[in-house]
């Protein structure tokens, strides 16, 4: 004999994980914006190749910290 499914579960939680999930994609995509405008500034006012790299990688660095703190918060919710 087999089992049912579990229940769906309540409306209201439904609802409520998926607003945090939009809530953390927003973050997300305000972090890739804050992210690629510091990049482009110091990218401006490097006096040297190494400084643009350097803006390069931590351009890079905080688009990967967004993504995983929107990551963390979507497993959370």
């Amino acid at each position: 004999m087999e089992e049912s499914p579990p229940p769906p579960p309540p409306l209201l939680e439904r609802m409520k994980k998926g607003l945090v999930g939009f809530g953390a994609s927003l973050g997300e995509g305000f972090g890739y914006a804050k992210a690629a405008v510091v990049g482009f500034t110091k990218k401006l006012t490097a006096k040297s190749e190494e400084d643009a790299t350097a803006a390069d990688l931590q351009t890079a660095k905080m688009q990967v910290a967004a993504a995983d703190h929107a990551e963390d918060i979507k497993r959370k919710a």
